[in-house]
């Protein structure tokens, strides 16, 4: 009885050594491997993959060249007990799992892997036993060609340098580690926590009644509840007889005061620090003002167009302690000369260390741009038997083109063709020849076997298509292009509904930000329309 290369007990041998102890999990994973070594296909490179973390990924390392390291071993946490061992450029491969169908004469096997008794409470010898005795007979088999596209990387790593702690890890974007954001296991790491000398920055405090000519080290602000709140007293400013009174209502009994004598290279003030900030976070787009108010600046939109937002740098930023930056929802429309973020320190003086690090988290690309929205030349196609039968009253042009025309596109052409797929990309292939760059069509987009919109669209070419989005009116929403002709269909949700998916993806695409199928699954988070007796949307919390 051999597993791989090894006698059974060699191979326990050699699991205890590396795994510490004789696992049920690797005695079983070795028959695995070795069921699936047996069963490879013609080859002379194999890889593998493994769909848990649990011991299978130990047995692969064992008993083949295949590496977590390497990258030969590739595991894909599907939560199933299974591998499967491929010819490495073909793909074509042999699929191993523990079949539960088959562990009812085995019950100590059954009760570990299905966990039908606590641990302490089971007969470990037996169960190895089992197992020994067991061996392939427990297992399912079935040939299978890997898809290589679920296999390969999403994104290139880079390897990054965090800003917070200044160790080197590997990412996908600049930023904070997962460590700094809070996923770390220690308590305490010795050494990377600095004590500053003297523990805060020299400040000079005196007395109200004392404070008369010298100048304020801070605006001060003034609240009067519900009617009221701004700087009474901005920094730099004289305080004079006359305004002692004016900070005692303030409830001011002492106040900081500027001092030459104790400017500290170590500290940076609450206004340089916003100000800087600002200056790395704005993009195109994007103003600020160099005069802070009250420790903020305020970012503004310099033109009318789309916000949008580096919402993981951001997240980073936020993460360092001491600062914070409060923005808008990324990929709002705003107006020119309205407030899109605030971004500020928290003490009044921020240690020079943690200054650098928040900076670090920013420089390079912008957090914030507002990016003006092209004037479209769209095309409009409306399916459906019963409109262009003349059955029914068509609604979709007049509200489409109304949405289109809102932001200044111009509706090129319209068709209304039968829901047939013949007709459908054959009207699509005439809008194209109008000189479109926007094709928008609607209904024909459920399940219904009348429906072949979609089918319509790929007979046409369409490319890239995303079908299906997580918005509430508005899910069967699609998404593709020809060419560089910028498609969105639209279900027939639109016509009753005043606001749906339309409404959220319309300025992106106008603003050359094509949504992403993430993107898409990111809406879920605030797309339910709470279909309100008056719509006030934008003004309302729908994808927000």
């Amino acid at each position: 009885m051999n597993i791989g290369p090894y006698t059974l007990e060699e191979y326990k041998n050699l699991v205890k050594s590396f795994h510490g102890y004789l696992a049920p999990g690797l005695l079983v994973g070795g028959f695995m491997v070795d069921h699936a070594l047996n069963n490879l296909p013609e080859g002379d490179f194999f890889d593998a993959v493994c769909e848990t973390r649990n011991c299978l990924p130990d047995a692969v390392q064992l008993l083949t060249p295949c590496t977590i390291g390497n990258g030969w071993l590739k595991v894909l946490d599907l939560g199933r007990y299974a591998l499967t061992l491929y010819e490495k450029y073909g793909g074509k491969g042999v699929r191993v799992y523990l079949d539960v169908r088959k562990l009812d004469k085995w019950p100590n096997i059954r009760n570990w892997f299905l966990k039908l008794k606590p641990k302490d409470q089971q007969d470990t010898n037996a169960l190895l036993e089992e197992i020994g005795e067991a061996q392939a007979t427990i297992l399912g088999m079935t040939m299978v060609e890997v898809r290589f596209d679920r296999l390969e990387k999403k994104h290139k790593d880079i390897i990054a340098i965090c800003p917070a702690c200044g160790e080197a890890y590997r990412a996908t974007s600049q930023g904070l580690c997962k460590a700094c954001r809070g996923e770390v296991v220690y308590l305490k790491m010795d050494g990377h926590t600095k004590v500053r000398k003297g523990g805060k920055p020299k400040l000079t405090l005196v007395p109200l009644d004392k404070a008369v000519g010298h100048r304020a080290l801070h605006d001060m602000t003034r609240i009067i509840p519900e009617k009221e709140k701004g700087a009474a007293f901005h920094r730099g400013q004289t305080i004079t007889a006359g305004d002692v009174c004016r900070l005692q209502q303030m409830g001011r009994l002492n106040v900081y005061v500027e001092d030459e004598e104790k400017r500290d290279a170590e500290w940076v003030h609450e206004d340089e620090a916003a100000i800087a900030f600002a200056g790395a976070m704005a993009g195109q787009g994007i103003s600020y003002s160099d005069t802070p108010r009250e420790g903020k600046v305020n970012l503004t939109a310099e033109r009318n167009g789309l916000l949008v937002i580096d919402t993981k740098r951001l997240l980073s930023f936020n993460m360092i302690s001491d600062v914070i930056c409060a923005s808008r929802q990324s990929y709002s429309m705003v107006e020119q000369g309205h407030k899109v973020a605030g971004v500020r320190a928290i003490p009044l003086y921020l240690s020079r260390e943690d200054f650098r690090k928040a900076l670090d988290t920013v420089n390079g690309e912008p957090l914030f741009q507002v990016l003006p929205l092209r004037k479209a030349k769209a095309g409009i196609l409306v399916t459906g038997t019963e409109v262009f039968q003349g059955l029914v009253e068509d609604k979709f042009i007049p509200i489409i083109g109304g949405k289109l025309k809102h932001y200044g596109c111009e509706v090129v052409q319209t068709r209304i063709v039968p829901d047939q797929r013949e007709a459908i990309s054959g009207a699509i292939s005439e809008l194209l020849a109008a000189g479109i760059d926007l094709l928008v069509t609607t209904a024909g987009l459920s399940v219904d076997p009348d429906d072949v919109t979609r089918q319509s669209l790929q007979d046409a070419g369409a490319t890239d298509m995303l079908y299906g989005m997580s918005v509430i009116p508005g899910a069967m929403t699609l998404l593709a292009r020809i060419g560089q002709v910028q498609v969105i269909g639209v279900p027939a949700c639109a016509l009753y509904f005043k606001t749906t998916g339309f409404d959220l993806l319309l300025p992106r695409l106008l603003a050359d930000q094509v949504p992403t199928r993430e993107d898409l699954a990111i809406l879920g988070h605030g797309a339910l329309c709470l279909e309100c007796e008056e719509c006030r949307f934008p003004r309302c919390t729908f994808g927000r």
